[in-house]
C-alpha cells in the first residue's frame, strides 16, 4: 500500500511539474541566440496634422537575444522624414530607442512613412511606421479663399468701362500717329 502511495504521489507530482513547466506567461518573450530587436508598437498613428506641422515619435525596443544589438542604419521612404537611434550597442534584455520626425510641409491627404531599421539582428531588417493624415492649414485656406472673395465685389461695369476707354485711347493715339506720319511723308 506504501509502494501504491508513493508510486501515484510521485506520478501526480511529475505531472504537475511537467505542466507548470508547459504553461508559459502571455507576455513572455523568448531568449534568440544572437541579437533580437522587438518593438513595443510598430506602427504609430498621429492622427491629423495641419500641413506644415511636425510629428515626432520614439519607438522604444528591446535586445531580447542573447548577443548585443547594433543599429547600422535607418532607412526612410521620404525625405520628410528624419530618424535619430540609439548608435551604442544595446546588450541582451536592454532597450533603446529610434526617434522619428516627419515634416508635413508640401504634403496632403492620408500618409504612411516607413523606417527600415538595418540592425545585426538575427532574423534580419524589421520596420515601424508613422500613419496618420494631413490636413490644409487652416491660414492656407483663409489665404486661398480672400482673393476669391474680393474678385465677384469688382463690378462688371467699370471693367466693361475701363476696356472701352482703354480702346478708345488706343484708336485716338493710331490716327494721331497715322496723320503724323503722312505729314511727315508729305515734306519730304
Amino acid at each position: 500500500m506504501k509502494k501504491a502511495l508513493m508510486l501515484a504521489l510521485s506520478l501526480t507530482a511529475g505531472a504537475y511539474t511537467a505542466q507548470a513547466q508547459a504553461v508559459k506567461p502571455a507576455n513572455a518573450v523568448e531568449k534568440v541566440a544572437g541579437p533580437a530587436i522587438v518593438f513595443e508598437e510598430s506602427k504609430y498613428d498621429f492622427g491629423s496634422v495641419a500641413q506644415g506641422g511636425m510629428v515626432d515619435h520614439v519607438f522604444k525596443f528591446k535586445n531580447t537575444g542573447t548577443q548585443p544589438l547594433i543599429i547600422s542604419n535607418i532607412g526612410v521612404s521620404c525625405g520628410c522624414t528624419t530618424p535619430e537611434w540609439t548608435k551604442d550597442p544595446v546588450m541582451p534584455g536592454k532597450s533603446g530607442t529610434i526617434s522619428a520626425h516627419f515634416n508635413s510641409a508640401g504634403k496632403m491627404g492620408m500618409q504612411n512613412k516607413v523606417l527600415t531599421i538595418e540592425s545585426n539582428a538575427s532574423a534580419g531588417s524589421t520596420t515601424v511606421s508613422l500613419v496618420g493624415e494631413v490636413k490644409e492649414a487652416a491660414g492656407a485656406a483663409a489665404a486661398t479663399a480672400a482673393p476669391m472673395e474680393a474678385a465677384p465685389s469688382m463690378k462688371l461695369e467699370s471693367v466693361k468701362m475701363e476696356t472701352v476707354k482703354s480702346e478708345a485711347v488706343v484708336k485716338e493715339k493710331s490716327k494721331e500717329e497715322g496723320m503724323k506720319m503722312k505729314v511727315k511723308n508729305k515734306k519730304s
